[in-house]
């Protein structure tokens, strides 16, 4: 069956130009600047137009992420020196996140925007990629690994390292703001 290319970029606006926002905020955090962020979120858009045939489906805005994911990713690759590995493979014991009341989870609700935002930005890619998707984007584990394309347990074990990260970096600063 022919389909009218009308047609389809109409269901394509409809189903994924929605989430282009969410789109180009992923594709900041794993590039780094805004300039980078938009090329990369035009490969991707240009990606999605063209494989949308073959969209089944389900959350369109996960499908959207998950290719602007791999373009980030192929983008790093060609255009950024490799950085080393920042998980080790022995972490698969960190696969269970920690429910407990959290210390410095208060820290990082108290943190200034700035100060988060650098934060953030300074972790591995790895890292920051679960943190975007999970806290600024709303992911769910599950969708979150869809994205990633790695286990749900991998996943947790990312968040929990990121947000240690963190509390660390932000209690770090906040130390030496306090004394200079």
């Amino acid at each position: 069956m022919v389909v009218d290319e009308a047609d389809k970029l109409k269901t394509f606006e409809q189903t994924v130009l929605p989430h282009l926002d969410a789109a180009h905020n992923l594709a900041r955090w794993l590039t780094g600047n805004d300039h980078d962020a938009q090329d990369v979120t035009q490969d991707a858009c240009v990606r999605a137009f063209r494989y949308f045939g073959g969209f089944r489906g389900g959350d369109p805005r996960a499908w959207l992420l998950t290719i602007v994911r791999n373009t980030s990713h192929t983008w790093l690759r060609q255009n950024r020196p490799h950085s080393p590995p920042a998980e080790d493979p022995s972490d698969a014991l960190l696969a269970v996140e920690d429910t407990a009341p959290d210390p410095g989870a208060a820290l990082l609700k108290n943190a200034s925007a700035t100060a988060l935002r650098a934060a953030i930005a300074e972790l591995p890619v790895e890292f920051r990629e679960a943190i975007v998707l999970r806290e600024l984007e709303g992911l769910s584990y599950k969708e979150i690994s869809a994205v990633a394309d790695v286990p749900i347990g991998t996943v947790m074990s990312r968040l929990a390292r990121a947000r240690s990260l963190l509390q660390r970096r932000l209690l770090a600063q906040t130390l030496v703001e306090d004394h200079p």
